[in-house]
Protein backbone atom coordinates (compact mmCIF):
# COMPACT_ATOMS: atom_id res chain seq x y z
CA UNK A 1 0.00 0.00 0.00
CA UNK A 2 1.76 3.23 -0.95
CA UNK A 3 0.70 5.50 1.92
CA UNK A 4 1.88 8.75 0.25
CA UNK A 5 -1.07 8.66 -2.23
CA UNK A 6 -4.21 10.19 -0.74
CA UNK A 7 -5.79 7.07 0.33
CA UNK A 8 -6.80 7.98 4.06
CA UNK A 9 -10.04 5.98 4.07
CA UNK A 10 -8.38 2.18 2.84
CA UNK A 11 -5.51 3.24 5.18
CA UNK A 12 -7.31 3.63 8.50
CA UNK A 13 -9.94 1.16 7.47
CA UNK A 14 -6.94 -1.38 7.29
CA UNK A 15 -5.05 -0.29 10.92
CA UNK A 16 -8.76 -0.27 12.60
CA UNK A 17 -9.56 -3.35 11.12
CA UNK A 18 -6.42 -4.81 12.64
CA UNK A 19 -6.97 -3.62 15.98
CA UNK A 20 -10.22 -5.47 15.73
CA UNK A 21 -9.48 -8.32 14.38
CA UNK A 22 -5.49 -9.28 14.94
CA UNK A 23 -5.61 -8.20 18.61
CA UNK A 24 -9.47 -9.02 19.10
CA UNK A 25 -10.15 -5.88 20.99
CA UNK A 26 -13.45 -3.78 19.97
CA UNK A 27 -12.32 -0.41 21.53
CA UNK A 28 -9.07 2.13 20.59
CA UNK A 29 -7.98 5.18 22.08
CA UNK A 30 -6.15 5.75 18.75
CA UNK A 31 -4.12 8.83 17.77
CA UNK A 32 -1.88 9.48 14.45
CA UNK A 33 0.63 11.78 14.27
CA UNK A 34 1.70 12.69 10.46
CA UNK A 35 5.12 14.21 9.37
CA UNK A 36 4.31 16.21 6.72
CA UNK A 37 1.53 14.94 4.85
CA UNK A 38 1.45 14.84 0.50
CA UNK A 39 -1.51 16.21 -0.96
CA UNK A 40 -3.47 14.62 -3.86
CA UNK A 41 -1.60 16.43 -6.30
CA UNK A 42 2.15 15.29 -5.34
CA UNK A 43 3.20 18.70 -3.41
CA UNK A 44 3.18 18.94 -0.09
CA UNK A 45 2.02 22.28 2.08
CA UNK A 46 4.68 24.52 3.55
CA UNK A 47 4.59 24.85 6.99
CA UNK A 48 6.71 21.44 7.70
CA UNK A 49 8.25 21.66 11.25
CA UNK A 50 7.04 24.84 11.90
CA UNK A 51 3.79 23.91 14.07
CA UNK A 52 3.32 23.39 17.60
CA UNK A 53 -0.36 23.59 19.88
CA UNK A 54 -0.16 26.19 22.18
CA UNK A 55 -2.45 25.98 25.26
CA UNK A 56 -4.91 24.04 23.24
CA UNK A 57 -4.21 22.67 20.06
CA UNK A 58 -5.17 24.47 16.42
CA UNK A 59 -7.54 22.14 14.33
CA UNK A 60 -8.00 23.30 10.57
CA UNK A 61 -11.38 24.42 9.63
CA UNK A 62 -11.03 21.88 6.84
CA UNK A 63 -9.10 19.13 6.52
CA UNK A 64 -8.65 19.93 2.63
CA UNK A 65 -6.66 22.68 3.61
CA UNK A 66 -4.08 20.59 5.10
CA UNK A 67 -3.96 17.90 2.37
CA UNK A 68 -6.82 15.60 3.47
CA UNK A 69 -9.80 14.53 1.93
CA UNK A 70 -13.28 15.30 4.25
CA UNK A 71 -14.92 11.94 2.48
CA UNK A 72 -12.62 9.63 3.08
CA UNK A 73 -11.76 10.85 6.98
CA UNK A 74 -15.46 10.56 6.99
CA UNK A 75 -15.35 7.01 6.32
CA UNK A 76 -12.76 6.30 8.13
CA UNK A 77 -14.80 7.19 11.34
CA UNK A 78 -17.47 5.34 10.16
CA UNK A 79 -15.32 2.67 10.57
CA UNK A 80 -14.42 3.22 13.44
CA UNK A 81 -17.13 3.67 15.62
CA UNK A 82 -18.40 0.56 13.57
CA UNK A 83 -15.87 -1.24 15.60
CA UNK A 84 -16.44 0.72 18.62
CA UNK A 85 -13.54 2.74 18.76
CA UNK A 86 -13.11 5.70 21.71
CA UNK A 87 -11.44 8.23 20.42
CA UNK A 88 -9.50 9.36 17.26
CA UNK A 89 -6.81 12.29 17.18
CA UNK A 90 -5.04 13.08 13.68
CA UNK A 91 -2.13 15.32 14.03
CA UNK A 92 -0.73 16.47 10.55
CA UNK A 93 2.53 18.48 11.11
CA UNK A 94 1.18 20.06 14.39
CA UNK A 95 -1.88 20.98 13.22
CA UNK A 96 -5.24 18.50 14.22
CA UNK A 97 -6.57 17.54 11.20
CA UNK A 98 -9.82 15.58 12.39
CA UNK A 99 -10.57 14.15 16.14
CA UNK A 100 -13.38 12.12 17.55
CA UNK A 101 -14.82 10.14 20.13
CA UNK A 102 -13.85 10.58 23.86
CA UNK A 103 -11.26 12.60 23.63
CA UNK A 104 -11.47 14.37 27.18
CA UNK A 105 -11.17 11.45 28.91
CA UNK A 106 -8.28 9.78 30.40
CA UNK A 107 -7.68 6.48 29.62
CA UNK A 108 -5.02 3.90 30.82
CA UNK A 109 -3.06 3.79 28.48
CA UNK A 110 -1.12 0.57 29.53
CA UNK A 111 2.06 -0.21 27.75
CA UNK A 112 2.69 3.71 26.41
CA UNK A 113 3.53 4.02 30.13
CA UNK A 114 6.74 2.75 28.58
CA UNK A 115 7.69 5.21 26.05
CA UNK A 116 6.97 7.85 28.43
CA UNK A 117 9.24 6.10 31.31
CA UNK A 118 12.46 6.14 28.51
CA UNK A 119 12.03 9.77 28.10
CA UNK A 120 12.46 9.95 31.67
CA UNK A 121 15.54 7.24 31.76
CA UNK A 122 17.25 9.31 29.31
CA UNK A 123 16.77 13.02 31.56
CA UNK A 124 18.74 10.92 34.04
CA UNK A 125 21.32 9.09 31.79
CA UNK A 126 22.40 11.81 29.37
CA UNK A 127 21.46 15.38 30.78
CA UNK A 128 22.54 14.69 33.85
CA UNK A 129 24.73 11.73 33.95
CA UNK A 130 23.32 10.01 37.33
CA UNK A 131 22.67 7.12 35.24
CA UNK A 132 25.15 5.01 32.84
CA UNK A 133 23.35 3.04 30.40
CA UNK A 134 25.65 0.45 30.02
CA UNK A 135 25.69 0.47 33.87
CA UNK A 136 24.89 -3.32 35.07
CA UNK A 137 22.33 -4.41 37.49
CA UNK A 138 25.10 -5.37 39.98
CA UNK A 139 26.60 -2.31 39.73
CA UNK A 140 23.22 -0.76 40.43
CA UNK A 141 22.54 -3.15 43.70
CA UNK A 142 19.77 -3.66 41.63
CA UNK A 143 17.91 -7.90 42.38
CA UNK A 144 14.90 -9.40 42.98
CA UNK A 145 13.38 -11.47 45.56
CA UNK A 146 14.18 -15.38 45.81
CA UNK A 147 15.62 -16.74 44.31
CA UNK A 148 18.00 -13.97 43.46
CA UNK A 149 19.57 -13.11 40.02
CA UNK A 150 22.92 -15.40 39.31
CA UNK A 151 25.91 -13.62 38.42
CA UNK A 152 25.46 -13.77 34.64
CA UNK A 153 22.03 -11.91 35.19
CA UNK A 154 23.29 -9.43 37.00
CA UNK A 155 25.70 -8.72 34.26
CA UNK A 156 22.48 -6.96 32.55
CA UNK A 157 22.49 -3.44 31.67
CA UNK A 158 19.81 -0.59 31.73
CA UNK A 159 20.46 -0.63 27.93
CA UNK A 160 19.73 -4.08 27.54
CA UNK A 161 16.42 -3.42 29.58
CA UNK A 162 15.72 -0.21 27.53
CA UNK A 163 15.71 -2.94 24.59
CA UNK A 164 13.82 -5.85 26.13
CA UNK A 165 17.25 -8.13 26.19
CA UNK A 166 17.97 -8.52 29.58
CA UNK A 167 17.39 -12.42 29.51
CA UNK A 168 15.76 -11.76 33.14
CA UNK A 169 12.36 -13.91 32.56
CA UNK A 170 11.62 -13.55 36.72
CA UNK A 171 7.75 -12.84 37.92
CA UNK A 172 6.32 -9.25 36.75
CA UNK A 173 3.82 -7.07 37.84
CA UNK A 174 1.12 -6.31 35.56
CA UNK A 175 1.69 -8.41 33.20
CA UNK A 176 -1.41 -10.43 31.00
CA UNK A 177 -1.99 -13.81 30.62
CA UNK A 178 -0.37 -14.02 26.80
CA UNK A 179 3.07 -12.27 28.51
CA UNK A 180 2.76 -14.70 31.19
CA UNK A 181 2.75 -17.43 28.78
CA UNK A 182 5.33 -16.10 26.28
CA UNK A 183 7.65 -15.70 28.42
CA UNK A 184 10.73 -17.54 28.00
CA UNK A 185 11.80 -20.13 30.78
CA UNK A 186 14.50 -18.51 33.37
CA UNK A 187 17.90 -19.16 32.24
CA UNK A 188 17.07 -19.84 28.96
CA UNK A 189 18.81 -17.09 27.41
CA UNK A 190 22.09 -14.79 28.54
CA UNK A 191 21.95 -11.08 28.95
CA UNK A 192 21.54 -9.28 25.60
CA UNK A 193 20.96 -13.22 23.25
CA UNK A 194 17.32 -12.88 23.04
CA UNK A 195 14.35 -10.08 22.41
CA UNK A 196 11.49 -10.76 24.76
CA UNK A 197 8.80 -8.44 25.74
CA UNK A 198 9.41 -8.38 29.02
CA UNK A 199 7.67 -6.29 32.05
CA UNK A 200 10.54 -7.35 34.33
CA UNK A 201 13.07 -5.12 32.51
CA UNK A 202 10.37 -2.66 31.87
CA UNK A 203 9.64 -2.35 35.61
CA UNK A 204 12.96 -2.82 36.92
CA UNK A 205 14.35 0.65 34.88
CA UNK A 206 11.26 2.39 36.68
CA UNK A 207 13.36 1.51 40.22
CA UNK A 208 16.71 2.09 38.55
CA UNK A 209 15.31 5.41 37.57
CA UNK A 210 13.85 6.18 40.42
CA UNK A 211 16.83 5.62 42.82
CA UNK A 212 18.64 7.42 40.52
CA UNK A 213 16.44 10.69 40.55
CA UNK A 214 15.16 10.47 44.21
CA UNK A 215 12.18 11.31 42.49
CA UNK A 216 8.86 9.59 40.99
CA UNK A 217 8.29 8.93 37.75
CA UNK A 218 5.26 10.60 37.42
CA UNK A 219 6.65 13.71 38.58
CA UNK A 220 9.57 13.53 36.90
CA UNK A 221 7.28 13.35 33.81
CA UNK A 222 5.60 16.12 34.48
CA UNK A 223 8.70 18.38 35.16
CA UNK A 224 10.58 17.49 31.98
CA UNK A 225 7.94 17.21 29.42
CA UNK A 226 4.20 17.63 30.45
CA UNK A 227 4.24 21.20 31.65
CA UNK A 228 7.19 21.35 29.20
CA UNK A 229 4.68 20.60 25.91
CA UNK A 230 1.96 21.76 27.70
CA UNK A 231 -0.05 18.73 28.33
CA UNK A 232 -3.70 20.05 29.41
CA UNK A 233 -4.70 16.99 31.55
CA UNK A 234 -1.57 15.77 32.95
CA UNK A 235 -2.15 15.36 36.36
CA UNK A 236 0.69 13.30 38.45
CA UNK A 237 -1.15 12.71 41.60
CA UNK A 238 -3.58 10.54 40.18
CA UNK A 239 -1.45 8.26 38.59
CA UNK A 240 -1.14 4.89 40.60
CA UNK A 241 1.46 2.58 40.82
CA UNK A 242 0.90 -1.09 40.56
CA UNK A 243 2.63 -3.13 43.49
CA UNK A 244 1.97 -6.70 44.69
CA UNK A 245 3.57 -9.85 45.86
CA UNK A 246 5.00 -10.86 42.70
CA UNK A 247 7.87 -8.45 42.54
CA UNK A 248 9.63 -5.71 44.13
CA UNK A 249 9.86 -3.38 40.80
CA UNK A 250 6.37 -1.52 40.76
CA UNK A 251 4.92 -0.80 37.44
CA UNK A 252 3.57 2.79 36.80
CA UNK A 253 0.75 3.16 34.57
CA UNK A 254 -0.39 6.51 32.80
CA UNK A 255 -3.93 7.68 32.93
CA UNK A 256 -3.77 10.16 29.78
CA UNK A 257 -6.38 11.50 27.29
CA UNK A 258 -5.44 11.36 23.55
CA UNK A 259 -4.89 14.97 22.51
CA UNK A 260 -1.71 14.68 25.15
CA UNK A 261 -0.46 11.49 23.78
CA UNK A 262 0.01 13.25 20.82
CA UNK A 263 1.84 16.38 22.17
CA UNK A 264 4.37 13.80 23.05
CA UNK A 265 3.95 11.81 19.85
CA UNK A 266 5.02 15.06 17.94
CA UNK A 267 8.12 15.89 20.63
CA UNK A 268 9.45 12.63 19.41
CA UNK A 269 8.30 13.81 15.09
CA UNK A 270 10.66 16.87 16.05
CA UNK A 271 13.17 14.87 16.97
CA UNK A 272 12.75 15.78 20.75
CA UNK A 273 12.40 20.02 20.06
CA UNK A 274 9.88 22.01 21.13
CA UNK A 275 9.87 25.02 19.88
CA UNK A 276 13.53 26.54 20.41
CA UNK A 277 14.26 23.82 23.47
CA UNK A 278 15.68 20.48 23.49
CA UNK A 279 14.34 18.45 25.41
CA UNK A 280 15.62 15.07 24.52
CA UNK A 281 18.84 15.00 22.18
CA UNK A 282 18.14 13.99 18.96
CA UNK A 283 20.68 11.18 18.94
CA UNK A 284 18.66 9.93 21.50
CA UNK A 285 15.54 10.35 19.56
CA UNK A 286 17.48 8.54 16.87
CA UNK A 287 18.96 5.45 19.11
CA UNK A 288 15.50 5.61 20.61
CA UNK A 289 13.53 4.77 17.33
CA UNK A 290 15.79 2.63 15.82
CA UNK A 291 15.23 -1.19 15.70
CA UNK A 292 17.86 -3.58 17.24
CA UNK A 293 15.31 -6.67 17.59
CA UNK A 294 12.76 -8.08 15.44
CA UNK A 295 9.90 -8.93 17.31
CA UNK A 296 8.74 -11.95 15.35
CA UNK A 297 5.58 -12.54 16.68
CA UNK A 298 6.42 -12.69 20.42
CA UNK A 299 4.20 -10.87 22.11
CA UNK A 300 2.35 -9.01 19.44
CA UNK A 301 0.73 -10.42 15.82
CA UNK A 302 3.07 -9.45 12.69
CA UNK A 303 6.15 -8.09 13.41
CA UNK A 304 8.09 -5.24 13.72
CA UNK A 305 11.44 -3.91 14.95
CA UNK A 306 11.85 -2.88 18.56
CA UNK A 307 13.86 -0.16 19.75
CA UNK A 308 14.22 1.57 23.34
CA UNK A 309 10.71 1.12 24.56
CA UNK A 310 9.43 2.08 20.98
CA UNK A 311 8.36 0.03 17.96
CA UNK A 312 9.70 0.71 15.15
CA UNK A 313 9.11 -0.09 11.46
CA UNK A 314 11.47 -2.80 9.58
CA UNK A 315 10.95 -3.06 5.37
CA UNK A 316 7.66 -1.12 5.70
CA UNK A 317 6.63 -3.82 8.13
CA UNK A 318 4.90 -2.09 11.14
CA UNK A 319 1.28 -3.06 11.72
CA UNK A 320 0.09 -6.26 9.84
CA UNK A 321 -1.48 -5.49 6.36
CA UNK A 322 0.11 -2.13 6.03
CA UNK A 323 3.40 -1.39 4.39
CA UNK A 324 4.92 2.37 5.98
CA UNK A 325 7.73 3.76 4.93
CA UNK A 326 11.26 3.98 6.72
CA UNK A 327 11.60 6.52 9.98
CA UNK A 328 7.79 5.24 11.16
CA UNK A 329 8.05 4.06 15.21
CA UNK A 330 5.14 4.14 17.52
CA UNK A 331 3.85 3.10 21.50
CA UNK A 332 1.98 0.41 21.72
CA UNK A 333 -0.29 -0.22 24.58
CA UNK A 334 -3.03 -3.06 25.74
CA UNK A 335 -6.45 -2.21 25.21
CA UNK A 336 -5.98 -1.05 21.44
CA UNK A 337 -3.83 2.17 22.64
CA UNK A 338 -1.57 3.35 19.83
CA UNK A 339 1.05 6.44 18.96
CA UNK A 340 1.97 6.02 15.58
CA UNK A 341 3.98 8.51 14.55
CA UNK A 342 4.49 8.28 10.48
CA UNK A 343 6.85 10.54 7.77
CA UNK A 344 4.51 10.69 4.82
Amino acid sequence: MDLKRRDDSHKFAMWFQWVSTRRGLLAAAFLFVALQVSRADGKTHGTAHNEYPGKHWTQAVKPEDRGWSSEKLAAAKAYADSIDTAAVVIVDDGIIVSQWGVTTTKFNVHSIRKSFSERSAWHRAGAKGEIDVNATLDQLGIDVTQPSLTLEKKKARVIDLLKARSGIYHAALYESPAMKAEKPPRGSHPPRSFWSYNNWDFNALGTIYEKAAHDSIYHSFDTQIAQRIGMEDYVPNKQEYVTGPDSIHRAYPFRMPAPDMARFGLLYMRGGKWRDAELIPARWVRDSTTAYSVADGNARDGYSGYGYLWWVAVNGNHYPGVELPDGSFSAWGGGGHFIAVVPL
